[in-house]
């Protein structure tokens, strides 16, 4: 079998580079067999990778138990609960390039014949998912898991009520030891935050797309199964190898609808609505967002995970998996069954016999939560390239909804209006200049989305923004508003007290002015400016629409 390596590892012409990966500490031996890297993300402030060395180490073993020589190099990654609220959110789905990017460098300056890509938080998994789709090596996926729900007053608990007992304290329906109580108890272990947030929603839809091994997306980081699971990857990526099976045959069209299929089963984050496309992109393929809403009408919601529900991760891994929501959707024909995956099986040969151990997690097909998905897109004058909202966690007396706008230029604008009281039961609070060039980088809105549920508002007050929301957000949340209020959007013309018309089961979103004043505020808007520099300078210049995934260099 010829590999990539051969070129660097063989030969006279040769010498110069064996000599190096004798300093290295090579064997011949090693040099004789393939050269797999392993991308580790590995560090000592993000939560959901601080056990990833572990991780690797059984990759490690894997790779070389099959024959090959692991070698590993590193991925950056940002928590997004530790730069939520301030300017580190700014610094966060920049990263996913970054990942991409530094990867594709690594991969091709070394020569690697496969990689092994260990991620587990929200712009690891998509960054190294667009490095896979570039390089089209054999690759497979092996995260470091879900992390345990927390208990506190006899129930579980998660980060997304930590977030929310902070608005709750500041409101005053708590005291200070309750909060304290919560901020010991909500998070208990390693791994990535316990609902299905960003983070689990990507290894879960990794699983999906096949580039996953069976529970990928559930198995608690702190399970010893997480471990086998790590030592089989490394071995399916040499088995990928032996069959030249590399990274865009596993990830084609079908494979992605595969994707928003189960995502809108699951519910998953609609930071789901930015990344399947980049992926997408980087293999060649578009998918818009009224392909999501196609799909979604036609699949049921079958899984209300935090925040949408009190289930977690951790439940949904004993009640089957991803391969058992799978399996149930295929019961109606909606999943395609074709398509290959790093096992080297398809699909179909992967969930046959995965059933539902607990219908209580994950819904039957023929009693779904809805008949339709978890995610909308609405569009209308207010988003004419469309907004994301996760349905699925929100409220029903909010699904129809009209009130009066509260325009706010920033985040922090916004927070210190609800930390204030100034916020009423109706409002539309419209949070601009957040988007992926407007920010830049498009934050997520977790902090003030959080103290809206924590206030009790969360049945009556709705949210808009051109920038994102965290998958721990719950309620009548819509974010991506397109185009955004620095590319010229129409969000950036929303007048104090104009009155806005949500209405999530027909897929609008609408500014209720009559149009000639619509279309004179249009003509006289000139977009606001921010003095920038460094990497966010260079990024806001290059990046494209949310609506579009938000992908550089497009």
């Amino acid at each position: 079998m010829e590999l990539k390596s051969d070129a660097i590892k063989f030969g006279p012409s040769n010498a110069a580079h064996r000599s190096l990966f004798h300093a290295l500490g090579m064997t011949e031996e090693e040099m004789n067999r393939p050269l797999v890297g392993i991308v580790s993300s590995y560090n000592e402030i993000v939560p959901g990778h601080m056990n990833l060395d572990k991780i690797v180490e059984a990759v490690k073993m894997g790779v070389a138990m099959a024959g090959g020589t692991p070698v590993v190099f590193p991925a950056i990654a940002v928590c997004d609960g530790i730069a939520m609220g301030h300017v580190g959110m700014k610094y966060s789905l920049v990263t996913r390039d970054l990942i991409a990017d530094s990867t594709e460098a690594m991969a091709l300056a070394h020569g690697f014949d496969a990689l092994v890509m260990v991620p587990n938080c929200d712009k690891n998994v998509p960054g190294l998912l667009m490095a896979a789709a570039r390089l089209d090596i054999p690759c497979v996926f092996v995260s470091g898991g879900p992390m345990l729900a927390g208990h506190v007053h006899g129930k579980k608990t998660s980060l997304s009520t930590m977030f929310e007992e902070v608005g709750a304290f500041n409101a005053g329906k708590i005291d200070a030891a309750e909060l304290r109580d919560y901020e010991l108890h909500a998070c208990p272990s390693c791994g990535s935050c316990s609902g299905m947030y960003t983070a689990n929603s990507m290894n879960c839809l990794t699983e999906v797309i096949g580039m996953g091994l069976q529970g990928n997306g559930t198995i608690p980081a702190v399970y010893s199964a997480r471990i086998e699971l790590a030592k089989h990857a490394g071995m399916a990526v040499m088995k990928m190898l032996e069959q030249g099976v590399t990274a865009r045959k596993i990830m084609t069209r079908e494979a992605f609808k595969n994707a928003l299929t189960v995502d809108m089963a699951l519910g998953c984050s609609t930071n789901t609505m930015l990344h399947l496309p980049a992926i997408a992109h980087e293999c060649g393929i578009d998918i818009n967002l009224d392909i999501a809403n196609e799909v979604s009408k036609h699949t049921p919601n079958l899984c209300h995970l935090a925040p949408a529900g009190r289930t977690y991760m951790e439940d949904l891994n004993e009640a089957g998996g991803i391969y058992a929501v799978m399996n149930e959707l295929d019961k109606r024909g909606l999943i395609e069954r074709d398509c290959l995956t790093v096992t080297g099986k398809t699909v179909g040969e992967n969930i046959a016999g995965c059933a539902v151990r607990d219908y209580d997690v994950i819904r039957p097909i023929d009693n779904p939560y809805s008949e339709t998905g978890g995610i909308a897109v609405l569009r209308g004058n207010l988003a004419p390239d469309g907004s994301v909202v996760k349905r699925s966690a929100v409220a029903p007396e909010m699904l129809v909804h009209e009130g009066p706008a509260r325009v706010f230029e920033s985040e922090e604008e916004a927070q210190a209006a609800i930390d204030g009281g100034k916020i009423n039961p109706g409002d539309v609070v419209v949070i601009r200049y957040e988007g992926p060039k407007g920010g830049p980088g498009m934050r997520e809105m977790l902090t003030p989305t959080s103290a809206i549920q924590g206030m009790g508002l969360g049945g009556s007050v709705a949210l808009i923004t051109d920038g994102r929301f965290s998958g721990a957000t719950r309620g009548a949340c819509i974010g991506h508003v397109s185009p955004e209020a620095a590319s010229g959007g129409p969000i950036g013309i929303v007048q104090e007290g104009d009155i806005i018309s949500i209405d999530i089961p027909n897929y609008k979103l609408e500014l209720k002015i009559p149009q000639e004043e619509f279309d004179r505020r249009m003509a006289a808007f000139t977009p606001k400016t921010k003095e920038l520099s460094g990497y966010l300078k260079r990024y806001a210049q290059l990046v494209g629409s949310g609506a579009s995934g938000a992908i550089v260099n497009k």
